[in-house]
């Protein structure tokens, strides 16, 4: 599993550097994961922000390039005002919160998700989600 505790590393240190924002990256993680495996898994997801208009920055983010920033409100515009409500519900947070920690949260979580430039199999994205959610909430 080498790959994935790669993974599992590469976001905890993430996180770890986004101490600057107030917003707890940690709490939103596990409904990010958990809407992420509702909704189809990350192919799901992926396609739902390319088509409510974040084409240009998700591709960014599953490139080898430099990830495309996002806005909270262009977050919650994509996914739907249901998705962060129920994210922000599960982390304690008012719904602007969330979606501002999700626009930090989304792009570093696609792109190590992603280290190819290319959105691997399910059953390694499955992997990868589990291993993040036992290493974080278990």
């Amino acid at each position: 599993m080498g790959i994935l505790d790669q993974l599992v590393g590469q976001v905890t240190g993430a996180l770890g550097a986004q101490k600057q924002d107030a917003v707890p990256q940690g709490a939103l993680l596990g409904g990010l994961l958990q809407m992420i495996e509702a909704n189809g898994g990350l192919p799901a997801i992926l396609e739902k922000m390319q088509s409510g208009g974040l084409a240009d920055q998700v591709a960014s983010w599953i490139g080898t390039g430099e990830n495309q920033p996002v806005s909270g409100d262009q977050i919650a515009n994509a996914l739907g005002q249901d998705q962060v409500q129920a994210i922000a519900a599960q982390a304690g947070l008012a719904p602007e919160h969330a979606s501002t920690g999700l626009a930090q949260l989304l792009p570093q979580i696609v792109d190590h998700l992603t280290p190819d430039g290319n959105v691997p199999q399910n059953a390694l994205l499955e992997q990868g989600i589990k291993l993040l959610q036992n290493r974080f909430f278990n």
